[in-house]
């Protein structure tokens, strides 16, 4: 492997903890097949990297200290 990257950016951390959830959903009525699974697990994967950004911006634009070169 090269590289490494946060865990929230894994689609196996992902695709694992929505294979855990899938079948306590089911038990509410909710089903989620295999294609719906793998494609909510990009999702989330997408949506972090979103947060992830707007969290780094609010926090230069909050920073109460300048950026030196």
């Amino acid at each position: 492997m090269d590289g490494s990257k946060k865990w929230y950016f894994s689609k196996t951390v992902w695709g694992a903890l929505i294979a855990v959830a899938a079948p306590l959903l089911q038990l509410g009525g909710v089903e989620l097949d295999p294609s719906s699974q793998g494609q909510f697990a990009e999702l989330l994967v997408a949506l972090t990297g979103a947060v992830g950004g707007l969290l780094a911006l609010f926090g230069r634009v909050s920073a109460r200290s300048r950026l030196s070169r």
